[in-house]
């Protein structure tokens, strides 16, 4: 019997936390959290422990599947790529490029390789139909940051171990760990903050697990976070409460802030808030009067209709009340790989618009809500092909039913991912990426987003398999097809060839570290790496503010010199960054960008109206990450989890038990599930968890379709959206409740 243990980040959420792996005759045993790890400090959910049930799941596709006369049978790698060589070359033909179009899920932001690989990827397609998971999500924050400081990336983070005071809107970290905010154990920090006489505060309509445990929770009607907030910012001005600090030299806009907020007085937002004006006062003044404030807005704020405005007014507040970019406020965190300052770019959106509904591009890619109209829309340029890589739009997207239904309308569609899911059963082709454990781990998006600067490489637990080529090699074989390659065309000339053109870039960039340097000096110092993944990674790590910059400063940072530390590295604490960090035009923070100005008239006509009857939200828990975790068994039994939750008073008015079951309807669909009567719910809100709806015919997912559950997405409204940032409206949803 051998015995051994590796070390890895766990790739399933935002939190990274340190695994410690233990295998007996190379089977994984036992997984818990390390010990070693500088950053989580052996902190690891239910969720990290299962990577090997995922590596053993024998649902987990593992050969190529090619779907012929309507059921899915295995192929060979090279009989996959021809077909789809032969497909989508015939398709192009007669339909044109702009026919085609890529939809890039959440798991992507978790591989470093495949964030490599999928920007090329997308510019082969030669269609702008380009969509993500990131317009169901947080694509708010990207706008209002790209704004605000120049560039979309541009995130600061609460920096939650050195602050005195959090309010934390639309996020519930004691079960679903903070996203945007990367941090191992958010309970630990929330109550290590506590203990050390700060307070936290957290606004939400449910009383979630981290409300529980708050010193203030403040009830609040669903959607209304951007009118609070607002208000706020009112309080500020009105009562001479704004004390920018340091950064006063470099804010433009801060009259036209002010202005912008007359209307939105504590007793006129009250009654649309539901939270009355005294409270909408006295928190304003908290925040102002700490000495180290943070103001953390997240999925809730930014999946409704206001959510660009939410997003923007956060990161005002931390500018008023003097806490963006100190030690305890909102910071701005380094990667190892991130270059020491940002290019003076800009940030724009709207460079083309949707075909169907003209929505304005954001980032380079359009609205997810809108992908069902692009496909079923007859007329030039109606997408008749697919690529998807990671996620499940069938289950994430809004009007989830009749984007299944548009799916199984495509003339061709591939899927790169691990199941046979809602989704990928429409696949013509299905590519299986190696396992979890079988690929090098280092969080290229994440650690961007950290709220204690932190960088950790994980080696393959596992070699792959023979034949199977890596994720990266995949996507790197498809972008080549789409660039007219043959199906046989070699990966990694593309992708070596990629390399080179960066190593030349970076030679020329004047500013650069390696400016001037031979461009066939940098390239030999890169192969010392097996892996092309692994060289561009090097390039990047040692062309950053911390890196070597090829042998330029010895103390400085390499990929090799990070393999070293294989429970990973404490970078200290995070440290002011403006000037550096600012991209905009004018190089200072610009606090009134004209397109959200100019919405905030829409957020003052929404005071007016209170919706009747309930209000739908979502809700996530500690054991699930979406929908692709369902179909293991140690994380999805016990009781039924996908449940309505419904304030007692409401059930009482509706004739709804425990346990019996409701019929929820919207505009758009409607839904029959278990009731849970729950006292954590505000009156006139009722909830259901994020994922579910499985057992679909084709899929092939046993353990999720045997708990089922109900697709909260049928009930959403794909033309509702926030109309800045283009991201979907999933919480927040008007519903009828009735018993079944």
């Amino acid at each position: 019997m051998t015995e051994r243990l590796a070390y890895r980040t766990c790739p399933l959420c935002e939190a990274t936390c340190g695994l410690e792996i233990r295998l007996v005759d190379e089977d994984v045993k036992v997984i818990r959290g390390d010990r070693e790890n500088p950053f989580s400090n052996g902190f690891v959910c239910p969720k990290g422990t299962v990577l090997g049930r995922l590596h053993n799941d024998p649902e987990r596709v593992r050969t190529p599947l090619i779907k012929r006369d309507g059921v899915h049978v295995e192929a060979s790698w090279e009989e996959a790529f021809t077909e789809i060589h032969r497909r989508l070359e015939d398709l192009r033909a007669r339909r044109g490029s702009r026919t085609l179009a890529l939809y890039i899920g959440n798991p992507n932001a978790h591989s470093y390789q495949n964030n490599l690989a999928i920007r090329p990827l997308a510019k082969s397609l030669g269609s702008s139909n380009i969509f993500s998971a990131s317009t169901l999500d947080q694509m708010p924050k990207h706008v209002s940051a790209g704004y605000m400081f120049g560039s979309a990336s541009t995130i600061p983070v609460p920096d939650i171990d050195r602050t005195d005071l959090i309010v934390i809107l639309g996020a519930n970290p004691y079960e679903s760990n903070g996203s945007l905010a990367t941090a191992p154990d958010w309970p630990g920090r929330l109550e290590a903050l506590r203990e050390r006489g700060g307070r936290v505060v957290v606004v939400d309509p449910r009383r979630t697990k981290t409300a529980e445990n708050a010193d203030q929770h403040i009830p609040i009607v669903p959607g209304t976070d951007a009118a609070l907030l607002m208000a706020i910012i009112h309080v500020l001005f009105e009562e001479s409460l704004v004390r920018p600090g340091r950064l006063e030299p470099l804010l433009s806009g801060l009259e036209d802030v002010a202005t912008a907020a007359l209307p939105f007085g504590p007793e006129i937002v009250a009654t649309r808030t539901g939270i009355d004006a005294a409270t909408i006062r006295g928190l304003a003044r908290e925040i102002a009067s700490a000495e180290r404030a943070a103001v953390y807005g997240r999925i809730g704020t930014h999946t409704v209709e206001f959510g660009t405005i939410a997003s923007w007014a956060v990161d005002v507040i931390a500018v008023l009340t003097g806490n963006l970019d100190q030690p305890g406020g909102m910071m701005f965190p380094l990667g190892l790989h991130q270059p020491p300052t940002k290019r003076k770019r800009g940030f724009t959106t709207g460079r083309w618009r949707s075909r169907v509904r003209d929505l304005p591009e954001v980032l380079g890619e359009l609205p997810a809500s809108t992908m069902i109209d692009e496909m079923t829309e007859p007329g030039d340029g109606r997408i008749r092909a697919l690529i998807t890589v990671g996620g499940n739009p069938a289950l994430t997207s809004p009007d989830s039913h009749a984007l299944d239904e548009a799916l199984a309308s495509l003339e061709f569609m591939v899927s790169v991912d691990p199941y046979l899911n809602e989704t990928t059963r429409h696949a013509d082709v299905l590519l299986p990426p190696p396992s979890a454990l079988e690929k090098s781990h280092y969080d290229i998006a994440f650690t961007t987003l950290s709220v204690r600067n932190y960088a950790m490489w994980s080696a393959p637990v596992f070699e792959r398999p023979d034949g199977h080529p890596s994720e990266f090699d995949i996507l790197v074989t498809l972008t080549a097809i789409l660039s007219g390659a043959p199906a046989d065309a070699d990966p990694r000339s593309l992708a070596e060839a990629t390399l080179a053109g960066q190593v030349g870039s970076a030679v020329s960039t004047p500013g650069s570290p390696i400016e001037g340097r031979d461009p066939a000096e940098i390239l030999e110092a890169l192969a010392v790496h097996p892996e092309i993944t692994e060289r561009f990674l090097d390039l990047m790590i040692r062309t950053g503010a911390r890196g070597d910059g090829f042998g330029a400063d010895p103390d400085g940072w390499t990929l090799q010199r990070l393999q070293q530390h294989e429970h990973g590295v404490d970078l200290g604490p995070l440290e002011p960054r403006i000037p550096e960090v600012l991209a905009t035009p004018s190089g200072s923070v610009e606090l009134a960008p004209e397109a959200i100005i100019a919405d905030l008239d829409r957020l003052a006509s929404s005071l007016e109206a209170r919706p009747e009857g309930f209000v739908l939200v979502g809700r996530r828990e500690l054991r699930s990450n979406n929908s692709w975790l369902h179909n293991i068994e140690v994380l999805v039994k016990g009781r039924n989890r996908c449940t309505l939750r419904v304030n007692p008073d409401d059930a009482e008015k509706l004739d709804l038990t425990d346990g019996s079951t409701a019929t929820v309807r919207s505009s758009v669909g409607e839904v029959t599930v278990e009731v849970e009567i729950h006292d954590e719910m505000m009156a006139g809100v009722v909830s259901l968890p994020y994922g579910w709806g499985h057992a679909r015919d084709g899929s092939r997912l046993s353990v999720a379709s045997a708990r089922r559950g109900v697709n909260t997405n049928v009930l959403t409204d794909r033309t509702r959206i926030d109309p800045l940032s283009g991201n979907a409206v999933l919480n927040g949803i008007p519903v009828e409740v009735a018993p079944a």
